[in-house]
């Protein structure tokens, strides 16, 4: 049993020994940006022997040109989407910018209350914030938050009536 294992070991130890020499043994060449191992091509091909080291070589996919807009940089829709007459675009347009105006608004006088409310930092304390101050320094933090929250909402308002296309 022990002269069969002896065996299995030194036949596996010779298949690697010769695993080891044939993969020292083959050669890769470089073609430019390209690599081949066949012998043949990069003769005809004039590539050189690439010495030290493995070569991975990893195929990449090619990017695919944007088609630059074509009519002053309006946006067109994806084939196969139904054409909306420039009448019923106009009045779609013309919806979604009262829509807009109207949440601008709405964001705008809810600012003004928020500031009314915030007090230039100095809210009016309630209930248990005069005993307990941090309390009311956490109330003062969410107000002041709900301030840079509300203006960041008016800002995005204003970039999205901003990208509709002028009323005439």
């Amino acid at each position: 049993m022990k002269t069969s294992s002896v065996y299995l070991l030194a036949a596996m130890a010779a298949v690697s020994i010769h695993m080891q020499v044939q993969a020292q043994q083959e050669r890769v060449w470089r073609c430019g940006n390209e690599y081949t191992n066949n012998a043949t091509v990069a003769q005809q091909r004039g590539c050189k022997v690439m010495e030290g080291g493995n070569v991975t070589v990893v195929q990449g996919s090619r990017p695919v040109a944007a088609a630059a807009p074509s009519g002053g940089g309006a946006v067109r829709a994806p084939a196969g989407t139904p054409r909306v007459e420039s009448v019923d675009q106009r009045a779609r347009d013309g919806e979604a910018r009262s829509v807009l105006e109207s949440e601008l608004k709405k964001a705008e006088e809810r600012q003004a209350q928020l500031l009314r409310d915030y007090n230039n930092g100095e809210p009016e304390k309630q209930g248990s914030e005069s005993r307990n101050y941090q309390k009311y320094l956490d109330r003062v933090a969410e107000m002041k938050a709900d301030i840079a929250r509300n203006e960041s909402d008016i800002a995005g308002i204003r970039r999205e009536i901003g990208r509709l296309p002028a009323t005439r």
